[in-house]
């Protein structure tokens, strides 16, 4: 199986990998081949790692003629955000605050992806201290979208997405705060999981103490990004029963699901709207009741602002270094020293609750919407503001994803199709708390009749 940009699935070469079709040295030696041809325009990566890779990759090949029981991506390369932690690397979080670092140990997402097999290559980029939707930082150039190069590919994720969409890695994690992974998911035309609050693991839990991110894959199909969920979630070797894989071959029917355009923050271009529609009447067409609802509960930047701002003055940063922030970085910080922890806590607790009313009234099962209702901002669009300003120009960029990481509920982004300008559209379906199973079934069965 191949995904719909035309690349093969990371779930495809592991096969190819197990029949000994092609080697796992052949495979990381392609893909340095590929960065090297591909990112310098694109600028996904921060850091490679070249020789750990290959050795990373000889191994994996001795495993794979072993056979045996072996981990589910085993010899497949993968690149880690650069907010986590690998052992050796470099761990910029996008700022000249943090250069100089160098991690000693290995993170849990990158423990999970290497005990899942997957060769790391290197580092993939991200926006500063992961505040913003898109990537460009002071550490070098912006990070560009493969389907439209004068565009941003997202973010704060956007380096894993754009790797991923420029077929310089068949999937790789990110994680998402406010949607940094669906946005870029979006933008580039992948799919883009967002698990619900406790379904994976936040390792963050120390400076995001509402609880607001979580860990997931972007990637070229659901299947693939299933997979993810698997090793991310410990299940090394796939195929089980209750995996996340598995139920993407589980539909569910009969479900009541609302789709929403309209939202206080944002109004939806026309294109978005018109995919959002047809992704609609897909869900119809495979036996789902489907009917257009009302807007979720207004929810004002500014009430979601502290407790955001509370998580970016909790990232520990030495006083010296200060200066060195972006400008949106430095104000968000000193917002967030405002705001006390409880008080971060009880801000997010109450909108969960607004927000619950609004989607647990007991007549809907899921709710489709635009992923974004607006389209991908061009490279350099928020050049000369403050950063205050950037901050507000880029709410309507979430308006449709920032709610679901306040209630902990699971997302997902799929490709919807283009806009007339070419750029790519993505549309959301969001489940219940505890439901990733069902959604990512959900997801498959819609994912086969998008565009």
């Amino acid at each position: 199986m191949t995904g719909r940009s035309g690349f093969s699935t990371a779930l495809e070469l592991a096969e190819r990998l197990r029949r000994r079709e092609v080697s796992s040295v052949e495979l990381t030696r392609a893909t340095f081949a590929t960065i090297a041809e591909k990112d310098p325009s694109i600028h996904a990566f921060v850091e490679l790692d070249e020789r750990r890779a290959l050795a990373a990759a000889d191994k994996a090949d001795r495993r794979l003629r072993d056979g045996g029981a072996l981990p589910a991506f085993l010899g497949v390369p993968t690149a880690i955000k650069d907010n986590e932690l690998v052992r050796f690397l470099h761990t910029r979080v996008g700022s000249r605050a943090l250069k100089w670092i160098i991690s000693p140990i290995d993170g849990k997402i990158t423990r999970r992806c290497r005990e899942g097999g997957f060769v790391i290559v290197g580092k993939t980029s991200t926006s500063e201290l992961t505040i913003l939707p898109f990537v460009h930082t002071d550490l070098g150039p912006p990070t560009r979208n493969p389907r439209a190069p004068d565009y941003y590919s997202g973010g704060s994720s956007g380096g894993a997405a754009a790797a991923v969409a420029s077929g310089m890695l068949p999937i790789a994690p990110g994680s998402d705060g406010a949607g940094s992974i669906r946005v870029p998911a979006s933008f580039c035309g992948l799919v883009g999981v967002k698990p619900g609050r406790g379904a994976l693991f936040n390792e963050h839990r120390s400076v995001d103490v509402a609880d607001m991110a979580a860990i997931g894959p972007l990637a070229h199909t659901v299947r693939d990004a299933a997979a993810m969920m698997d090793v991310l979630d410990g299940r090394v070797t796939g195929g089980e029963p209750e995996s996340y894989l598995a139920a993407t071959d589980r539909t569910p029917s009969g479900l009541r699901i609302r789709f929403a355009l309209e939202n206080h923050l944002t109004d939806v271009e026309p294109d978005i709207e018109a995919a959002t529609r047809h992704a609609a009447k897909q869900l119809e067409s495979l036996g789902h009741h489907v009917e257009e609802g009302p807007a979720p509960p207004t929810i004002a930047a500014d009430e979601f602002l502290p407790i955001l701002a509370r998580l970016m003055a909790n990232i520990p940063l030495l006083p010296f270094t200060s200066h060195t922030l972006q400008p949106t970085t430095r104000w968000m910080r000193e917002v967030g020293r405002r705001v006390t922890n409880r008080e971060a806590m009880d801000r997010q607790a109450r909108l969960q609750e607004r927000l619950d009313s609004w989607f647990g009234d007991g007549e809907t099962d899921a709710w489709l919407s635009p992923t974004c209702g607006v389209s991908i901002p061009r490279v350099g669009q928020f050049e000369g503001l403050d950063g205050e300003a950037t901050f507000r120009a880029v709410v309507s960029i979430g308006a449709f994803t920032a709610a679901f990481n306040v209630t902990g509920q699971p997302a997902v982004s799929l490709p919807a199709g283009v806009s007339r300008a070419g750029l790519p559209i993505g549309v959301q379906l969001v489940m219940k708390r505890g439901e990733e199973r069902k959604l990512l079934g959900l997801a498959a069965a819609l994912e086969a009749l998008l565009p």
